[in-house]
């Protein structure tokens, strides 16, 4: 073996960039720039939204407004998620959330993503296991399926 050839382990255990392959960056496949706005958006700025949207969900919309207590209802917060990325997402391209971690869904077009998109978007993404499925352009399920992707402001 020589010391140019990645270790057995690198290939399986640190993937395939451990292997001397490069892949690019995140969205170079897709014509995005690496940085800055209409780069593809991280995995932080992604979970910090989805945590700001459930957040209001249960606390500020289901326990407030509504009066009713997520622990004894959990399926009302799931249902208000679904319906506020669904409306939010559709007519303005971003939740609350994605708004104040800088982020926003769009077709691959770079337009803002139509209705019906929006919609199967957001029934796979109420079913959890899709956005754990993703591609090296941190595209989920739910954003294949539906054509669009999320980028940086």
């Amino acid at each position: 073996m020589s010391s140019k050839e990645p270790r057995w382990t690198q290939t399986w255990m640190g993937g395939v960039r451990a292997a001397g392959v490069d892949l690019g960056y995140p969205g170079q496949r897709l014509g995005l720039p690496e940085e800055g706005s209409g780069a593809i958006a991280g995995w932080g700025r992604r979970i910090a939204a989805l945590v700001i949207d459930w957040m209001i969900c249960t606390w500020a919309i289901t326990r407030l407004l509504l009066g009713i207590d997520p622990a004894t209802s959990p399926w009302v917060p799931a249902l208000v998620f679904a319906v506020q990325y669904l409306v939010l997402v559709a007519f303005m391209g971003q939740t609350f959330g994605h708004r104040l971690a800088g982020i926003r869904v769009a077709a691959m077009d770079g337009g803002d993503p139509r209705l019906l998109p929006v919609l199967v978007r957001s029934a796979l993404l109420i079913l959890a296991i899709p956005p754990l499925i993703f591609d090296r352009d941190h595209r989920g399920v739910h954003d294949r399926v539906s054509n669009t992707m999320v980028v940086r402001m």
